[in-house]
């Protein structure tokens, strides 16, 4: 499918997508979000892809939702249609991982967008805001909730209540990032990444995404009974027979899938 919003390219088992619409610091309108989400699950549905690299420009991951596009609707029209239902929903249901490479602004949709993903890598200029409150709203993707779970309430009232941006620094020590490379280094660290997850059994990785996104969802006893379960499902696999004895022979795991 030709995108018009979106770049996307599948090499060595990844497929790195790139928002693209720099005129608009890749605001999120419906456009963007229908095409991303498609190429979404056409990347979880091919099987030479293994992991999958969201990505902006330098200047911006995304800046936020299209307010041009949003600013004259009503409820009935925003409720009518549960606006930012679909972006949330299609996006969790991905069983693949997703890592977000952001740079420059991640704000309100943008930053919403990148916690959607399952960790986030970020260039020492990325900021990260959900100013929504500046414009007569609140944060509608999960910046009330997915960024208070990541950074607890202090930092997630501070930003959604006064509309500060968090810079990389901050980030990482509050947890929102996994870590910080220098800008120039951004695509290269996330690659590397998904090219060490490309190379484990796919069949663990969506378990192991499964389990920990289920930690958010569970008590702690029934969300450890969980991951013991899927642990134990795990040597019903072949990778499971193939990963021990790689390790005991002292060699490199040649993983199949099965």
């Amino acid at each position: 499918m030709a995108f018009e919003t979106i770049i996307v390219d599948v090499e060595d088992h990844v497929a790195l997508i790139k928002l693209n619409r720099p005129d608009a610091l890749n605001a999120l309108n419906a456009q963007l979000v229908g095409e991303l989400c498609t190429a979404l699950e056409e990347a979880d549905a091919n099987d030479k892809v293994r992991c999958i690299i969201l990505t902006g420009s330098d200047k911006a991951f995304a800046a936020g939702a299209d307010i041009k596009e949003m600013s004259t609707k009503s409820f009935v029209e925003v409720y009518g249609e549960n606006l930012f239902a679909m972006v949330n929903d299609r996006i969790i249901a991905i069983r693949k991982p997703i890592i977000a490479a952001v740079s420059g602004y991640a704000l309100g949709g943008g930053c919403e967008l990148a916690m959607l993903c399952d960790f986030i890598i970020a260039s020492d200029t990325a900021k990260f805001g959900q100013p929504e409150i500046n414009l007569g709203v609140i944060a509608g993707i999960g910046g009330t909730q997915r960024l208070t779970r990541f950074v607890g309430k202090s930092k997630s009232m501070d930003m959604n209540l006064t509309g500060r941006f968090m810079n990389a620094e901050e980030a990482e020590r509050a947890g929102l990032v996994s870590r910080v490379v220098p800008a120039k280094k951004l695509l290269e660290e996330a690659t590397s990444a998904a090219q060490k997850i490309a190379e484990k059994s796919s069949l663990t990785t969506a378990a192991a995404k499964e389990a920990v996104n289920r930690s958010y969802e569970l008590t702690l006893n029934e969300g450890i009974l969980f991951e013991r379960r899927v642990f134990h499902s795990m040597f019903a696999t072949e990778d499971q027979k193939e990963g021990m004895a790689a390790f005991l022979e002292k060699r490199q795991a040649q993983f199949r899938d099965k």
